[in-house]
This record gives C-alpha cells, sequence and structure tokens, in this order.
C-alpha cells in the first residue's frame, strides 16, 4: 500500500494528501487537548464519534445549502474533503454565557445572551488564539470585508439550524466554533465551511440536567467525555446503542 503524504497535523485531526487532485483525507485522533495544548491525553473512541457526528452535521447544513468541504465519509476515522485555502480566523457564536466570555464579562455561567453574539480568534495556537476585530483581520490581510461579511452570515445561519437540530434532541446550543476556507473552483472563488462541528467545537448541555455533553468534561476533569459524546450521537440517530467504547470503537449506524 502506498504510503500517504501528510499535508498538516493539527491538535485534533491529520490532513493527508487525497486520492485526487483538490481533496484531502481528513483523520480524527483520539488526542484530547484544552487550553491551547497545555492539557494533553489520548481518549480512546473519541475521533471516530467526532468523525461520525460532524460528518452528518456537514451533510445536514449541505442539504440546506450551507457550502463545505464535505465530500463523504471513508471509514470509521476519516472523511474525503476539499481542500480549501483556511481562512486563520476562528468564528464563535455564543448565545449563552460560558467559557471565557464569563471570565472576560463577570457574567454567571448559563446566563443567556441578549441575541447571539460573534466573536472572532486570531488562528495561533503559540498567541493563545487571541481575539480580534475586523480591523485586525482587514488590516493584516486574512480576509477581506465582503469575505468576513460572508463568514458572519454564514455562521448565523449555522446557528439557527444547529440550535434548532439539538433542540429536538433536549439539547442546548451554548455557543460553538467554526473555521471557513477559500474554495477555489475554475475561475470561482467560494467561502466555504470547513474543519469539523462536533463536541469537540461546541458547548452542548442537556435542556432539563444541564449536564454538559462537550470538550468542557475533559477541560474541567468531569470525566465522562466518550460517554458524553456517545450521548450526543445517539440523539443524533447515528449511534445503535449506548454500550461503553471497547478497543474496535462504537457502533455506528451507516450514512445513507
Amino acid at each position: 500500500m502506498n504510503r500517504r503524504r501528510r499535508v498538516y497535523e493539527g491538535k485534533a485531526k491529520i490532513l493527508y494528501e487525497g486520492p485526487e487532485p483538490g481533496t484531502l483525507v481528513q483523520h480524527f485522533k483520539d488526542d484530547a487537548t484544552a487550553y491551547n495544548n497545555r492539557k494533553q491525553d489520548t481518549i480512546e473512541g473519541k475521533g471516530v464519534l467526532n468523525n461520525r457526528i460532524s460528518e452528518y452535521l456537514f451533510q445536514r447544513l449541505g442539504e440546506i445549502g450551507v457550502p463545505n468541504h464535505f465530500v463523504k465519509r471513508l471509514n470509521m476515522r476519516e472523511q474525503l474533503i476539499r481542500e480549501v485555502e483556511i481562512i486563520p480566523v476562528e468564528v464563535v457564536v455564543r448565545n449563552v454565557a460560558a467559557g471565557s466570555l464569563t471570565e472576560r464579562l463577570g457574567l454567571e455561567e448559563g446566563t443567556q445572551l441578549p441575541r447571539s453574539i460573534i466573536e472572532f480568534n486570531y488562528k495561533s495556537d503559540e498567541l493563545d488564539s487571541p481575539m480580534v476585530t475586523e480591523e485586525h483581520i482587514t488590516a493584516f490581510g486574512w480576509a477581506n470585508p465582503q469575505e468576513i461579511d460572508e463568514m458572519m452570515a454564514l455562521a448565523l445561519r449555522i446557528n439557527d439550524f444547529l440550535t434548532g437540530i439539538f433542540l429536538g434532541i433536549g439539547i442546548r446550543l451554548i455557543d460553538f466554533r467554526v473555521e471557513f476556507g477559500r474554495l477555489y473552483e475554475n475561475d470561482m472563488l467560494r467561502i466555504v465551511l470547513a474543519d469539523e462541528i462536533s463536541p469537540d467545537s461546541c458547548r452542548l448541555w442537556d435542556l432539563e440536567t444541564k449536564d454538559k455533553l462537550d470538550k468542557d468534561r475533559f477541560r474541567r476533569d468531569m470525566g465522562g467525555l466518550v460517554e458524553a459524546y456517545q450521548e450526543v450521537a445517539r440523539r443524533l440517530g447515528i449511534l445503535i446503542d449506548n454500550r461503553p467504547v471497547d478497543r474496535k470503537g462504537p457502533v455506528l449506524v451507516k450514512s445513507n
């Protein structure tokens, strides 16, 4: 078997050269990180669940016309994606006060925000992904005003859709982080959703109990991270049952 060329490795994923020009293979690792890699561990089964959850959500978003890089899932840990030029800005959408927002503004965790708030972070682990403004983004040439408008509009559309999906399965979408990229097709340039959407990049609370079903379980040493991710997958209808993850990983429903 030919050895695949590694294009990039991040905290939770590896990108390999794809089978065709303009494609990549995105591999989901079991590595868990927090606080920009200052806290690290390996949690068996996490990558399998994130791959499947992200596949499901990207497919659903594609069905409502949100352009994204997803092509298809290849196996339990990998998916085929379109190669895009990543814009080095993380777009954060907040619906409820949590995480750094509570620390910066002295808000009580769980406070409903007056409206959804969009924040931007410069994508840099070395600098702890600092918050930046639209002025920074345009001044340093990371994106132009039209691209910023597109990213914001897409982020709010994604927020509306995900809020509805999760509300329907008894989960409250607190906040989430997404990345966007430039997709070049012939002479056309499009801004598309990239990276992943999973409990690694979202804060998800049980609607009734307020139990955390996301990476905060790792950040705060709460334990039960894989079980929480399994619960999200089960409610989305992509996990057959809620048995503990064994060495073979969780049993997932095949996608259409």
